[in-house]
């Protein structure tokens, strides 16, 4: 079979015209404030850890809709437990679904008869209300939702409505308990905030709900409902709403949107944006729909603390700063076609742009650039954001090309350009993946930074040729026509590397020189399979040529064909190759399980894939500075000067946990202090009176790190941050958790193949008596990064289509100190592994590390939740790793 290119078409791409399409950008007409509001999450934060607080500040998150506390419609996200932790993380306001007190949806309210049922509701809504009035400040950031799709669950047709009445039809029962509601929550809390309807769509009826409330003053303080329609129906639906305000005669209300997308576009960048164009030129805030499992912020969260494509799309989308400008797309307002968002920040002197949503080539050209802002010549850099599959970790975005142009005379300038580093970025795009392009003055300084790896080459399953048994074309998957279903690189799939087959995929490679190459399985087995449930993790057997044969462990997924990632190394000559994928390998063994396949992709590790990661300043995430442009040693087009108090904050990306060495380029005047994801860094300050690079050797985790780079004397320049991991200076000290001292049911067992020498201790918690001991010695004291290898398949029963899974936690004690519960999310299996690291403080010489569990209470401690959500046991533990959090080169600093 012959390869696809490197870049395969999806089925939603249109037939291109002979001229590209044009994205166009208006930089002279200004639309408003930058908002932000997409940035949102239903259910999308489990528990404090559950994302890291990492990923939910990095993803700019401003709006989370959540149960209600103690609520047991799904495990984990209990209101005011997420409320402190989302604040803290920069969140501004989390909506309570008053209604998720209650199981099942539609919602099992008790009682024989409408008053009766709205009587129960009125006392548990009294109740959760005093509760958030306990929260002290963080209660201000609570918006009560009284009532979730009632025209389908408490006031509509079904078994568990009020009357068996539609509320479209008569709405007098949900009108009069809207206000009774609303005078209850406002006479225990007068200056609550309380949203609604908070319909399934935007019906006509709404327009007489608003009259309705009104007339009794109880209108709501947000206007909710959801959008589970397309991007194209929300500009749209939105000004359907001004109107209805406008009809009643109300001024305009803040609208979330609090659950919007579906299975086919979430995770998928290209898909998203056009839903974050389309809520931005809205000025509305909205939440992202919860279709599958809760703390994993609706599919961009991998694990505890590492982020997909979408994730990457949230965080440069929360980076738009100043005011949007017009952007004018080939098709205004249709889904599947390239849209954009973009904004102009006069102060910083950047314009930034998001889009995407349609493969192949396009012009993007940049209207009324201000000679005063950007003078004659633009610096512009562009990057690509790739899809990297629901529960496939993804590196910082690719940096595609980087050029100094000369603006037209009329003010324009149009990409791509012709040796854009050697290459036109808007060409042969992705329709899955999101790009960024930012404008901002010429830079005086050095060449521009060399582009990342782009030479991609995919593969589709599909089109692989096949041998032996058991082979299965499975599909299609999500299309626009079928958005329940979820993205997939091609339109189907490949099944058949299974227990008991033979089967060989082969896939038809070529190779553009002699080199090593990263190979990565994009794949999938589905937890709950019959011949996964046995081993886990399906292992398949790779080889080139017929040569060099790899044992590759393949990710598990919540449901099926859900794409995760698994990466490994070849070595290839110039030329084509066949690489196989087998069920059977004469010196491996035989597959257990049961896996599908989406695709491969090979990348070359050429120089610009080794070389250490740049995070221009200029570009980082500003407080109390700005950039400036000019400075003749700077490496891109700006520096930013850092007096006392003011910072740059980066959002860094780590492959795994360990050592990495953080280059911090300068250009002296001053010293500056870091902080590795809110952890002030015991080391010298970094800076001088001259240009510099101070080399840190810091422990990063594994996915996303935060490192904040705040100004303390003088005014540092910074330039830029240089990353890569490194070895030697953090060194690790493993201890297994078999060797620790086990107490109680707490017990060593073989049961778990894959964890590291075949055993793992079980069987903590369910009381503190049970726990697990383990001694570690320190080099020095001071803040050390404790890594815990651990798997977690708890799930508690589920009620509709959400898989239900538990976080475990544990609460983990330092030589005899109190407890610090830490959450640990599902693995998806016991005998599937995962590292989480958190920060522990350790004294010089052995050290005590003890684990135990006990299931929580509900908030006022005197009841426990009966459908097994809370768990009372910590996760299987297979070994603990501690390693110094930071430190310094040897050699002295210049002096100021």
């Amino acid at each position: 079979m012959t390869a696809e290119p490197e870049r395969p078409v999806r089925p939603q791409e249109q037939v291109r015209p002979d001229r590209p399409e044009r994205l166009v950008i208006d930089l002279g007409t200004d639309t408003g404030p930058f908002h932000g509001g997409a940035a949102g999450t239903l259910y999308g934060i489990y528990g404090d850890g559950v994302p890291s607080r990492t990923l939910v500040e990095g993803m700019y998150l401003r709006t989370v809709s959540t149960k209600a506390q103690d609520g047991p419609q799904h495990p984990g996200a209990d209101a005011l437990e997420i409320l402190p932790p989302f604040v803290d993380s920069g969140g501004q306001d989390v909506y309570i679904y008053l209604t998720d007190i209650y199981r099942g949806f539609p919602y099992r309210w008790p009682g024989a008869t409408g008053a009766e049922r709205l009587a129960d509701f009125k006392e548990r809504i009294g109740k959760q209300v005093r509760q958030v009035l306990t929260m002290g400040a963080y209660r201000h950031h609570v918006v009560c939702v009284p009532f979730n799709e009632p025209e389908g669950n408490m006031f509509g047709t079904g078994e568990w409505s009020y009357d068996g009445t539609s509320w479209l039809d008569d709405p007098r029962h949900y009108f009069t308990a809207w206000k009774e509601v609303h005078h209850l929550i406002k006479d225990l809390a007068p200056d609550a905030r309380i949203a609604g309807p908070n319909t399934s769509v935007l019906y006509d009826q709404v327009k007489d709900f608003l009259a309705y409330a009104k007339a009794n003053d109880v209108l709501p303080d947000v206007t909710t409902w959801h959008e589970l329609s397309s991007p194209a129906e929300v500009r749209t639906n939105v000004a359907r709403y001004r109107q209805m305000e406008r009809d009643v005669g109300i001024a305009p209300l803040p609208v979330n949107v609090n659950e919007y997308g579906h299975n086919y576009h979430l995770s998928v960048p290209g898909q998203m944006v056009q839903w974050v164009a389309a809520i931005e030129d809205s000025k509305i805030d909205a939440d992202l729909a919860y279709w599958n499992i809760d703390g994993n912020l609706n599919d961009s969260a991998v694990e505890a603390n590492k982020g997909n494509g979408q994730w990457w799309l949230f965080n440069a989308y929360g980076q738009l700063s100043g005011h949007t400008v017009a952007v004018t797309a080939p098709h205004p307002n249709v889904q599947y076609t390239l849209q954009g968002v973009a904004t102009l920040d006069e102060d910083k002197r950047q314009c930034r742009l998001l889009f995407g949503g349609q493969g192949g080539d396009a012009d993007v050209a940049f209207r009324n650039i201000d000679p005063a802002l950007f003078g004659t010549t633009v610096h512009a850099s562009v990057w690509e954001i790739p899809w990297t599959g629901q529960v496939g970790d993804s590196a910082q975005p690719l940096r595609l090309a980087e050029q100094e142009i000369e603006v037209g005379a009329d003010g324009t300038v149009t990409l791509p350009m012709n040796g854009m580093n050697g290459m036109n970025a808007m060409n042969g795009m992705n329709a899955m993946s999101a790009y960024q392009v930012v404008l901002s003055p010429r830079g005086t300084g050095k060449a521009p930074t060399a582009p990342s790896p782009v030479r991609r080459r995919t593969y589709l399953a599909e089109d692989a040729a096949h041998t032996g048994s058991g082979y299965s074309r499975n599909g299609p998957e999500g299309t626009p026509s079928d958005v329940g279903k979820f993205a997939t690189s091609g339109t189907y799939h490949v099944g058949g590397l299974r227990t008991g087959s033979d089967l060989v995929l082969s896939f038809e490679v070529e190779a553009d020189q002699d080199g090593t190459y990263d190979l990565s399985v994009f794949a999938n087995s589905y937890h709950l399979d019959d011949l996964v449930k046995d081993q886990g993790p399906t292992n398949v057997f790779l080889r080139v040529d017929g040569r060099d044969p790899h044992e590759l462990r393949l990710p598990l997924g919540y449901k099926r064909a859900v794409w995760g990632r698994t990466d490994t190394t070849v070595d290839l000559t110039a030329g084509k190759h066949t690489v196989t994928l087998a069920a059977q390998d004469p010196d491996l063994g035989v597959t257990k399980g049961d896996a599908f396949v989406d695709r491969i992709d090979l990348a070359l590790r050429d120089e610009n894939a080794i070389r250490p990661a740049v995070y221009e300043a200029g570009y980082a995430d500003l407080r109390g500075t700005r950039p400036g442009y000019g400075y003749t040693d700077a490496s891109g087009p700006g520096a930013v000067p850092l007096p006392g108090g003011a910072s740059a904050t980066f959002w860094v990306h780590s492959p795994v946990d360990g050592e990495s060495t953080v280059s911090v380029d300068h250009l002296g005047g001053g010293r500056a202090a870091l902080a590795l994801n809110g952890e002030n860094l015991d080391i010298p300050r970094v800076g001088g009176s001259g240009k510099g690079t101070d080399p840190v050797k810091v422990f990063l985790s594994g996915g996303i790190n935060k490192i904040t780079v705040t100004g303390t004397s003088g005014e540092l320049v910074l330039d830029r941050l240089r990353v890569s991991r490194s070895t030697g200076t953090l060194v690790p000290s493993v201890h297994q958790a078999e060797n620790g001292t086990v107490s109680g049911t707490a017990r060593v067992t073989g049961a778990h193949a894959f964890a590291v020498g075949g055993k793992a201790v079980t069987g903590i918690g369910g009381g503190t008596a049970n726990a697990l001991t383990i001694d570690v010695v320190a080099a020095g004291t001071g803040r050390h990064a404790l890594t815990i290898r651990y798997s977690n398949a708890e799930r508690a029963p589920a009620t509709h289509y959400n898989p239900d899974p538990v976080a475990r936690h544990a609460d983990l004690s330092v030589n005899g100190g109190p407890p610090r519960r830490i959450l640990f999310p599902t693995t998806l299996h016991f005998n599937n592994f995962r590292d989480l690291t958190v920060p522990v403080t350790l004294a010089q010489g052995t050290n005590r590390l003890t684990f135990t569990a006990d299931e929580l209470p509900d908030f006022e401690g005197d009841t426990y939740n009966q459908y097994g959500q809370r768990s009372p046991y910590a996760p299987v533990i297979d070994q603990v790793t501690v390693t110094p959090l930071a430190a310094q080169w040897a050699a002295p600093q210049p002096p100021l």
